[in-house]
């Protein structure tokens, strides 16, 4: 099997390491059947993408629809590979699956409406699924509606004509969309279950996403909730593109 690719900006080892594992247990996968690229760290190398299996871009600190001015250098050279890079990909069609800030990224680059008009705290959300995302290969097995853990300054507003919404939730109405017939984007984290939510709490408490000294209370009120559905995403991605 040729192995998927994960493309993190995660500067924090902890956290980056974390999702990395994240990915490995619910995906299904060995570490060697996940190559992981840290984009923060240093330029994108050149892809084969025939050497993969498929791309995933894993949750960011980085907003999108910030200001030029406000963004730092790695942000506006991780934004300008990943632009790139996704030219290739929706060219192609090409397995592609962004968690999170996958929807900042291949929602620009198709033209939809990313801004903050949408965003959702830290904690448990209702997922929905729509009639489509129902419907939806990368969907089987998943309930109408199922729990799923957020924690997002930006959303998709309006959606291009040409993308498919799959699913939403009371407070963001897309939470996951598919362009062509396999490029995915979560606005939720499907790899993400209580305790790994907790980790990141810990980890990001002082990083200036909330308060300091609300990280217990988030970390009490993350452990109220069970998230088991979404994880079948990432083994249905695997499942469906592996070769």
């Amino acid at each position: 099997m040729k192995p998927f690719l994960l493309l993190a900006s995660r500067a924090e080892d902890d956290a980056a390491d974390d999702e990395y594992r994240a990915y490995l247990r619910y995906g299904g996968l060995e570490p060697g059947q996940l190559r992981r690229i840290r984009m923060e760290a240093g330029p994108l190398p050149e892809l084969e993408l025939s050497g993969y299996s498929g791309v995933i871009v894993g949750g960011s600190p980085f907003t999108s629809s910030d200001p030029a001015g406000q963004k730092s250098d790695v942000q506006h050279r991780v934004e300008h590979e990943l632009a790139a890079l996704l030219d290739r990909i929706v060219a192609e069609d090409y397995p592609f699956l962004g968690a999170c800030y996958g929807v900042g990224t291949l929602g620009r680059h198709q033209g939809a409406v990313i801004d903050r008009t949408y965003g959702e705290g830290l904690g448990g959300v209702a997922i929905k699924l729509t009639e489509e995302g129902l419907l939806d290969p990368l969907l089987r097995g998943l309930p109408e509606s199922f729990t799923a853990f957020t924690g997002h300054k930006e959303a998709c507003t309006v959606l291009p004509s040409h993308a498919v919404l799959l699913a939403s939730s009371a407070a963001c109405p897309v939470h996951m969309f598919r362009i062509k017939n396999n490029l995915y984007a979560t606005q939720f984290h499907p790899e993400l279950d209580a305790e790994g939510l907790v980790t990141r709490i810990d980890i990001y408490r002082h990083a200036g996403y909330f308060p300091p000294e609300s990280a217990d209370m988030l970390m009490e009120d993350a452990r109220r909730f069970v998230a088991t559905e979404p994880m079948k995403i990432l083994r249905n991605f695997v499942e469906r593109y592996a070769n």
